[in-house]
């Protein structure tokens, strides 16, 4: 249990008590949040990590809340948010450097008008930089972590900066989940301008025609199996348009499960493993989720 005066002896941002989530997340889905914090600085991360270290407290940072599915039951302890204090770019030795809580669109936007080129696929993906970090976020044949070069990070209660190689990239996956990320610097290539411009419009219109981008989801659930497509396994599986409860695969793109009435987590999960176990038997390919569980005890898929 946190004590509020306590914290406030140490925390200078702002502090929230069961704090609903579904607003935080592409979902519109999950529970409360014990504390919802919004550090001010550097040092309010630090401090409030160390008390909830030392006071047995979980934490969880949450960036914009894609790619995540928060159970219905929330998440006890605290839940970190980033967007405010952590959401700036800058140049730096001919380097771009973001906060960890800047939406990627305005990342993207902001190296194009520098004319950097590199980043612009990722133009549409509804995440910040800390959380594409992590996740190793990509389309259309790009990366976040493609031209990264340093990661500032807190781990093990102090600020390290990681080098890519450090970082562990790999697909839709990293080392960074033991950190906290607060910034990273990008090192990219000089482009035109208008032609990058312009293949980031194309790109944002194909993925908008191809994804279900009115309707709440979490983007693409399941990662693609090794010379296959998750999506095209579940379509030929015959699961676009299947229903659970308020949840339903997307008849537009089958690796995308949509909140089209009001789902819960628990749709959501049902789905999943109808899903999972239709795939298996028709094709003998055990998909693996690529959303991830955040506040579940228990539960399995």
């Amino acid at each position: 249990m946190i004590s509020i005066s306590e914290i406030q002896k140490i925390f200078k941002g702002k502090i929230t008590l069961n704090e609903p989530l579904a607003r935080y997340t592409t979902f519109r889905i999950g529970g409360e949040a014990d504390y919802f914090v919004e550090p001010s600085d550097i040092d309010d991360v630090i401090n409030i990590i160390k008390y909830s270290s030392e006071h047995g407290i979980p934490y969880y940072v949450m960036g914009n809340g894609s790619n995540i599915l928060i159970s219905d039951e929330g998440i006890r302890g605290v839940v970190i948010n980033l967007e405010t204090s952590f959401n700036y770019l800058k140049y730096e030795n001919d380097m771009v450097i973001s906060g960890a809580g800047v939406k990627i669109a305005k990342f993207v936007d902001f190296c194009i008008q520098s004319s950097y080129a590199g980043v612009e696929m990722l133009a549409g993906i509804p995440a910040t930089v800390g959380g594409a970090l992590v996740m190793n976020a990509g389309a259309y044949g790009g990366e976040t972590a493609d031209h990264v070069y340093e990661v500032k990070v807190i781990k093990n209660g102090k600020v390290k900066f990681l080098k890519k190689e450090d970082c562990g990239f790999r697909y839709r996956n990293s080392d960074l989940k033991n950190t906290v990320i607060l910034e990273a610097s990008f090192k990219l290539p000089q482009g035109n301008k208008e032609e990058i411009s312009q293949r980031r419009k194309e790109l944002i219109i194909n993925r908008n025609q191809a994804q279900p981008v009115e309707i709440p989801n979490a983007g693409c659930v399941f990662k693609n199996p090794k010379d296959n497509k998750a999506a095209i396994l579940i379509d030929q599986s015959g699961l676009k348009g299947k229903k659970f409860g308020g949840a339903m695969v997307s008849t537009k793109h089958a690796n995308f499960i949509v909140n089209y009435d009001n789902a819960t987590a628990n749709d959501v999960i049902e789905l999943v493993k109808i899903i999972r176990q239709t795939v298996n038997e028709k094709t003998g390919i055990e998909l693996e989720m690529e959303v991830k569980l955040v506040g579940f005890e228990e539960v399995t898929i």
